[in-house]
């Protein structure tokens, strides 16, 4: 049996007769309300922010409030695992960081630190194409940890290509396309104080340090940087692909590949005759689509639908061990956990990336236990009721 994660909150109170407190609030509901006390209007809101009016971002919420769970007694959950696999790989729960791009304009370690904090606890980081280390770097900080690469696809298919092959070299096991960001949304806050880390050269280092990228260049990014980012824009933004281009990854990948922006059943239906290994049911956290359906009310008909033919995870609007439970229950293999690390990050560094992961862990455990369940195999659809709304 796995350690139980749970007993980060005997941790916690023991270190209390010391008078030694947690780094930061245990509340990961709270962590949105506590990172914006410490950090500038731009990051804040580059993380926190959404699309439009934020219906969507509020939607992902609303949907998590819509369900409850019905706990069940005299389980025997005294002993209990979050141990589960996911593509064929075990994992220690059913729980991976998602990615989230340009991490050092919230902390200067940026995804160095949440890949030691990830490794630490054997969960798996998605690492960004937008992130503001290297691929090869961002792998050494990972160590023997396990490690998924997402994919911003890129129109040039050399320098796609090229990536693919770094990651794959670097130890990264599996590829998750991301389909619904190929354009930025309209995004308010963002817009109102004009900030785009990119155009900056910031978020930028996986093609900045890619040499099929650089031979494009006649100056390298370090020399002209302008020029540099002039290229980029252009090759990772603006370009919307078919399915009939998805045999190009399969051709460059030769691990599981994963579709994450699914919310429609026909295009999960879609991904597997393509023969993708997965999906994430996801609209980005509410980040690109205003007014888009909540992800987790769609989940259910696409896991029924799909499940059996790809392994189905889910993200947006995940906060607690009780939203990771509820996914769960509806059909999800596992969540990937976005926003509340990376307030983390902003807060501590590599350890803020770890309060955050352990006291979610911690919650997912105890809620799993208490609710009647020994494993993340346990919950399913009786296991909940949606409410209306």
């Amino acid at each position: 049996m796995n350690l139980p994660f749970g007993n980060y909150q005997n941790e916690i109170y023991l270190n209390g007769l010391a008078d030694r407190l947690p780094p930061f609030t245990t509340d990961l509901a709270a962590l949105e309300q506590s990172a914006r006390e410490r950090l500038a209007d731009g990051p804040f809101w580059y993380v926190a922010g959404a699309a439009g009016s934020g219906a969507t971002a509020r939607a992902n919420r609303e949907a998590f409030d819509r369900v409850r769970l019905v706990p069940r007694m005299l389980t025997g959950a005294t002993e209990r695992s979050l141990a589960t696999t996911v593509l064929g790989s075990a994992l220690p729960a059913p729980v991976l960081l998602a990615p989230v791009g340009v991490q050092s304009i919230v902390h200067p370690d940026g995804e160095l630190a949440t890949a030691r904090a990830a490794a630490a606890l054997g969960v798996p980081m998605v690492m960004s194409t937008a992130s503001s280390y290297s691929i090869e770097e961002v792998a050494e900080a990972s160590g023997a940890g396990p490690r998924w690469y997402q994919l911003y696809w890129p129109n040039d298919d050399e320098v796609c290509a090229s990536i693919l092959a770094r990651a794959r070299a670097a130890g990264f096991t599996a590829l998750v396309v991301t389909l619904d960001t190929w354009t930025l949304a309209w995004r308010p806050r963002d817009l109102d104080a004009a900030y785009l880390p990119f155009i900056r050269g910031v978020g930028t280092a996986v093609a900045f340090s890619d040499p099929a990228f650089r031979a494009g260049l006649a100056k390298p990014p370090e020399e002209d940087l302008g020029a540099a980012v002039l290229r980029w824009v252009p090759m990772f933004t603006g370009t919307d692909r078919t399915w009939d281009r998805l045999p190009f990854l399969r051709a460059h990948w030769d691990g599981p590949i994963l579709l994450k922006g699914i919310q429609h059943v026909d295009d999960a239906r879609r991904a597997a005759d393509a023969g993708m290994d997965g999906i994430v049911v996801s609209n980005h956290g509410g980040r690109q689509v205003d007014g888009a359906v909540a992800a987790l009310d769609v989940l259910p008909e696409i896991a029924e639908a799909v499940g059996d033919r790809v392994e189905v995870l889910f993200d947006s609007g995940v906060r607690t061990g009780a939203d990771v439970l509820k996914a769960l229950a509806l059909g999800a293999r596992a969540v990937l956990y976005g926003r509340p690390y990376a307030y983390g990050l902003a807060h501590g560094g590599e350890e803020g990336v770890a309060h955050v992961l352990r006291s979610l862990l911690a919650d997912l455990d105890l809620t799993l236990g208490l609710s009647g369940h020994r494993s993340p195999a346990g919950p399913g659809p009786d296991d909940v009721r949606r409410l209306p709304g």
